[in-house]
């Protein structure tokens, strides 16, 4: 993960949550799905500590400490971080929030929390086997033993053969504004793809486009898990939509 990535993503702060129809739902839906895995599969309470180690604008972080566990979130964009802590105040919620690469993140001084995680398909941002494997490490050493990780990433088994070269448009209103979201994937090999963002927003003074782009890796889901078994975790098994609820594959893995 480059500081490009970080650069694509304090430029993208403002503007991110205009990619979901409506985010305070999606803040609640993702919350609702993800608690229940962490309570009903991995037997956490609803209290455990949660450290989100890619929690951009607080997606996950913030509904998740909405409905009472104890959120450290972390990300490698100190936008999204400033962002993270803007939404967090507004709500008055109690979030830990530090500026972190998830490649080093020995800088928390914090460590010991019940589960790990990193959603929205952040580790695909990791340039290497070598980088997935150090970030894998980094969040075992902060989990307790027993601790749990929980990712998702987009199915790149079925995408690295289908090779798509662009998702949506979508088309969603808001305050009686109407904006265009869409992606454009230029693949530059067979594994990686540059991944462009256009967000097209009416305002009062007329229509207004926002890009950013950034580099993605297509992870396979068997890469994922040997990375994961050489950090030293154990049991990791993937969860798919029709089990989880969540919109991407999510592996779950244990510490050793």
């Amino acid at each position: 993960m480059t500081m490009d990535t970080a650069k694509s993503y304090d430029a993208f702060a403002r503007h991110y949550h205009l990619i979901f129809e409506n985010w305070e739902a999606s803040l609640e839906r993702q919350a609702a799905v993800l608690s229940s895995i962490l309570e009903l599969k991995c037997g956490l309470p609803g209290t455990a500590r949660v450290l989100d180690c890619a929690c951009g604008i607080g997606t996950q972080s913030l509904g998740l400490a909405r409905l009472g566990f104890r959120v450290h979130g972390c990300d490698v964009s100190p936008g999204a971080v400033e962002r993270a802590r803007l939404e967090a105040s507004r709500r008055s919620l109690d979030i830990r929030l530090s500026v972190a690469n998830m490649l080093d993140l020995r800088c928390l001084g914090d460590s010991d929390f019940d589960a790990a995680i990193c959603m929205d398909n952040s580790l695909p941002h990791l340039e290497s086997t070598e980088q997935l494997i150090r970030a894998a490490v980094q969040i075992r050493t902060e989990l307790r033993s027993g601790g749990v990780f929980m990712a998702s990433i987009r199915d790149y088994d079925r995408l690295v053969e289908e090779r798509p070269v662009v998702e949506g448009p979508y088309f969603y209103t808001d305050a009686a504004h109407r904006r265009i979201v869409f992606q454009v994937w230029d693949w530059i090999d067979d594994r990686r793809y540059i991944f462009h963002l256009y967000i097209t927003r009416e305002s009062a003074k007329g229509w207004q486009t926002f890009h950013t782009s950034a580099l993605y890796c297509a992870l396979l889901r068997d890469e994922v898990l040997a990375a994961l078994s050489q950090a030293r975790f154990k049991n990791a098994r993937w969860l798919f939509q029709a089990e989880s609820g969540f919109y991407q594959p999510i592996v779950l893995a244990e510490a050793d």
